[in-house]
């Protein structure tokens, strides 16, 4: 289920760095979230600079870069992971993308299981038949 959203502009990261950015944004979201990495998602989005505007000033002329993602989780993750996601997640981008703290933003969505599709079915329903297969001595991952 771990879906992320990097928004970018585009052109504005190398190649090398967006590559970064994916690889490690899903290592750190199989890690806080103790997730198996197969189940992680990671897009980077790009958007036209003379798109985006930051500060009452459009990107293209000589606004600030400010990066923004999205973190999608399951609800009833503890605050803690939460909170942990937010802030690994920025550290990356400052790190990787050289952007000032400041100025980068992140949003963690929750969505009820009922809400999000894993092969087809409601993650509810697909995480009540992993339990049981689990129970079962069978192996079968939902996400």
């Amino acid at each position: 289920m771990p879906v992320a959203h990097f928004h970018l502009p585009a052109d504005t990261f190398d190649g090398s760095q967006q590559r970064t950015v994916l690889l490690q944004a899903s290592r750190i979201y199989s890690e806080v979230l103790d997730s198996p990495i197969e189940r992680v998602r990671v897009f980077i989005v790009s958007h036209p600079p003379s798109s985006i505007a930051v500060a009452g000033a459009v990107v293209a002329e000589g606004g600030a870069v400010a990066p923004y993602f999205t973190a999608i989780v399951l609800a009833g993750r503890p605050a803690r992971q939460r909170q942990l996601l937010l802030e690994r997640f920025t550290d990356l981008l400052v790190e990787v993308l050289a952007v000032d703290r400041a100025a980068v933003r992140g949003q963690i969505i929750e969505v009820e299981p009922d809400n999000w599709g894993i092969a087809g079915r409601a993650a509810s329903i697909a995480r009540a038949d992993e339990s049981a297969a689990r129970a079962a001595g069978i192996s079968r991952p939902s996400e």
